[in-house]
């Protein structure tokens, strides 16, 4: 064994797969690429994620309280990470990488139609935006595109390395 920065921990347990957020703030629609979330709870479904009180989103989900996660399968790939490599201040990024807006039912920020899942969700905790950027979402409405049978996730690795989901097993659980 040898030893590992500490820096670089983060590309070991990467939790989840990238996704988009959108949020809505003022009449203007934006996205972003996160992929530090996680599930905290099945039911209702609540998640954890982290926006950088950098980016134009953390702003807009201060101060709506609501979002949308779209799930792209890895062949939004290169849209994933320009949408990530640019900013909304600037940029139109549902025109620039041509995602195609539609109406979520719960939250005012949009759903992206070319992503196989999305999740209307709200802000229902902010102890820990303060200190760690971290919001926890109640997940209020799901969406998925029943014509994207077996999507493939990308996870993020760390320094533009990605790794798009394989093979998968089944294997016995108790977990639902």
């Amino acid at each position: 064994m040898r030893a590992l920065s500490l820096a670089k921990v983060y590309q070991l347990i990467e939790p989840g797969p990238v996704v988009l957020l959108t949020t809505s703030l003022d009449g203007r629609d934006d996205v972003m690429t996160m992929s530090w979330l996680m599930p905290v709870e099945f039911n209702p479904p609540l998640i954890a994620c982290i926006v950088s009180n950098e980016h134009l989103s953390f702003r807009a989900l201060s101060r709506t309280r609501e979002c949308v996660i779209a799930i792209p399968d890895a062949r939004l790939a290169r849209a994933v990470v320009g949408i990530g490599n640019c900013s909304g201040r600037d940029t139109d990024k549902f025109e620039r990488f041509r995602l195609t807006k539609a109406q979520a039912r719960r939250v005012g920020a949009p759903l992206i139609k070319e992503c196989f899942a999305n999740l209307e969700a709200k802000v229902i905790d902010t102890r820990l935006v303060r200190t760690y950027c971290l919001f926890i979402l109640e997940v209020s409405g799901a969406w998925i595109d029943p014509l994207q049978k077996r999507p493939q996730l990308l996870h993020h690795c760390g320094h533009g390395r990605f790794v798009i989901d394989g093979r998968r097993i089944r294997l016995p659980s108790r977990m639902p």
